[in-house]
């Protein structure tokens, strides 16, 4: 049982607050002109954020373990393990004021579908925020062990075959994501389809969460899955399956993981809402050098934020892949990309990329008004507060909100100023 001191304060709180504070102090003397003078002092100390394990998830662990959110006058930050993204969904219709949660590590899709009541109960619309993108590239399309002489990597036309057989001998075929609608979802499908494999048709898609991938393949549960890191590498570690491809090679570059808030929250309390982001973008930028992955290796490893053998984040963080099919890369620039080249700002072109990719596999309708729907829930305009009282180099901020046109390994091109464009391309899809 807690000890109530007084006025519902426990013992371990008043503790922890004061040590807290002496921390902030502490801080404060190390940067005397630095985040506390520029927010000008938050409207509350902390907030409550989920995240799932993966490597994106990164800056929000490393803002947590080196301190930045302390430094930018946030020590009750909480950063709660949820078990999937349905989970990371369902607390944060909660909210953190009922025990849920106030924002996430979260795929880029799933603030979108909230904010419309696509994937909430009774189709409620909660409105949401996304501050910042947390990471490029570096998921993966892994395949089960008996497709190896195949031979399929980037070309999934390679499974055909295989998968003809396998339905004619009375067997279904199962690809594994771990949201409809979400990232993974979307990098599954667009690479099935410009093989002639229709995502809806030739396979069932099924949800499984992120920390279950390897499990569930190795008990035959599915033949491929799409997932992010550290799971891909952990798949071949343990020789149970191959990767395909990563999700680099589908769209170089391609945005990933987003800073999702309640926007209620972000009303309430702006000066937080700015705070919170900037120690996340100082959690990047930590995370973005070379010189840090081993450490960052480390920390993820632990218990308490993802259980696993920190060789199992480490080598794909520096662009080392083991595709477990023989093929061995070194040195690549696939690896995660968590700051320069304009990573962490939220291109309103990629939201309206992923957007379109939903129209196409009906989770929004044709006449969705993309633009409309970006403006409302992407908030560039505050990662560019952010970035101005955090002190980011001009150079290092797009003078844009859009990337341009974007252009995918099978030459498929998305112009943002022309979305319909780019859907009439493309031959399977379920809007017409």
């Amino acid at each position: 049982m807690k000890e109530i001191l007084t006025n519902g304060v426990t013992r371990r709180n008043l503790l922890k607050t004061s040590a807290a504070a002496a921390l902030i102090g502490a801080v404060k003397a190390a940067f005397p002109s630095g985040a506390f003078a520029a927010t000008g002092g938050a409207e509350v100390t902390g907030a409550k954020l989920g995240y799932i394990a993966l490597t994106d998830a990164a800056p929000l662990v490393i803002a947590k373990e080196k301190g930045f959110f302390e430094k930018h006058g946030l020590p009750d930050v909480d950063v709660a393990k949820q078990a999937s993204w349905g989970a990371t969904r369902d607390n944060l219709v909660l909210g953190g004021a009922a025990n849920g949660i106030d924002g996430a590590h979260i795929l880029s899709p799933l603030p979108y579908l909230m904010h419309t009541g696509k994937v909430t109960q009774n189709n409620q619309p909660v409105p949401m925020a996304i501050l910042a993108r947390l990471n490029y590239d570096s998921q993966g399309i892994s395949v089960a062990k008996e497709y190896a002489a195949t031979g399929v990597q980037l070309d999934a036309s390679k499974l055909k075959a295989a998968f003809d057989a396998k339905r004619a001998a009375g067997k279904e075929i199962k690809a594994a994501m771990t949201f409809p609608g979400g990232t993974h979802d979307l990098w599954m499908r667009y690479w099935l389809a410009a093989g002639g494999i229709d995502p809806d048709k030739d396979v069932s898609t099924i949800v499984v969460p992120p920390p279950q991938m390897v499990a569930n393949m190795k008990v035959g549960n599915m033949d491929v899955f799409c997932v992010g890191e550290p799971w891909n590498e952990q798949l071949v570690n343990q020789g149970i399956g191959f990767t395909a491809c990563t999700t680099g090679e589908i769209w170089k570059g391609h945005p990933e993981k987003a800073l999702g808030m309640r926007a209620d929250w972000i009303e309430k309390n702006p000066k937080a809402a700015k705070a919170l982001l900037m120690a996340v973008m100082e959690a990047q930028q930590w995370c973005d050098s070379m010189d840090n992955k081993e450490e960052m290796a480390t920390i993820l490893g632990k218990r308490q934020w993802f259980n696993v053998p920190p060789k199992d984040v480490l080598g794909r963080l520096k662009g080392d892949i083991n595709y477990g099919n023989g093929r061995l890369a070194k040195g690549t620039d696939l690896y995660m990309k968590f700051w320069k080249g304009g990573v962490s700002y939220p291109f309103q072109s990629h939201d309206a990329w992923f957007i379109t990719e939903n129209i196409r596999w009906g989770k929004f309708v044709p006449n969705t008004d993309i633009k409309a729907l970006v403006g409302q829930v992407n908030r560039q305009d505050i990662w560019r507060d952010a970035a101005k009282d955090l002190g980011v180099a001009a150079s290092d901020i797009p003078t844009s909100t859009s990337r341009g046109k974007e252009i995918f390994f099978d030459g498929k091109v998305f112009d943002p100023e022309n979305p319909s464009a780019y859907l009439e391309s493309l031959s399977i899809k379920v809007a017409s």
